[in-house]
């Protein structure tokens, strides 16, 4: 069996790690309790690692989800990828979230459609998102769209596939304008999960890439604002 690759997924409230050798996942462990990655997700590496008889030293690649997404998730993720990447001379190369969220989506209704489009919640009608054609290539880049009724009206008339958290409010925009959600389109409330990013790892470790460890940050897209501290009385 060649050395597996550790996965790290932390960009929305659910984060999960697993092992993956070539196509196949050994093993997975999540943890769906919001804002829990601080506590439970390097415990999940450790975890899964000793419980599969692999050393950190040994693994081939880790591969991270660099985002767009939570902006303490990632952090959070990003910085566990590259200290056990850093202590133990293993090569790091980072994932878009969305297509962890397309990968996990696919796998799960069992292909067969033109485009998938996954999304990620960013609050009000705005989504982070990305095209995906059969193969699961990105057809445009990552952006932060305001959703409408004639948001992605090009890629419509094939069967299309909105996949992720940010999802179901296009559907419902959908339903709104059509009476009904249209027959060529599927809506699913999709997770991305550390085994969906098992395939780009492998093709970047086949393709000798690998992310700089050094300077390697998370993609959060947008600038992190932080809220004003309240005062206390």
């Amino acid at each position: 069996m060649q050395t597996p690759i550790l996965l790290i997924e932390s960009a929305t409230d659910t984060c999960s790690v697993a092992l993956a050798d070539k196509t196949t996942v050994i093993a997975q462990k999540i943890c769906r309790i919001p804002k829990c990655h601080d506590t439970v997700l390097a415990p999940l590496a450790e975890s899964v690692l000793k419980e599969n008889g692999i050393q950190a030293k040994d693994l081939s690649m880790i591969g991270v989800s660099e985002g767009p997404g939570s902006y303490m998730g990632l952090r959070i993720g990003v910085s566990l990828a590259k200290g056990i990447a850093y202590s133990a001379n293993v090569k790091l190369f980072g994932i878009s979230t969305l297509e962890a969220i397309a990968q996990c989506a696919v796998e799960n209704l069992g292909g067969g459609f033109d485009t998938v489009v996954p999304m990620i919640d960013a609050g009000r009608m705005e989504v982070y998102t990305a095209t995906f054609d059969i193969r699961l290539e990105m057809t445009s880049p990552v952006e932060a769209k305001i959703l409408d009724k004639e948001s992605f009206a090009g890629i419509m008339g094939g069967k299309v596939l909105f996949c992720g958290n940010g999802a179901p409010k296009f559907g419902e925009l959908l339903r709104q304008t059509h009476g009904s959600l249209p027959e060529n389109i599927t809506v699913t409330d999709q997770t991305p999960l550390a085994s969906g990013l098992r395939f780009a790892a492998y093709k970047a470790l086949e393709e000798g890439k690998k992310s700089n460890l050094a300077y390697f940050q998370p993609f959060y897209l947008k600038e992190f604002i932080p809220g004003k501290q309240k005062k206390l009385l």
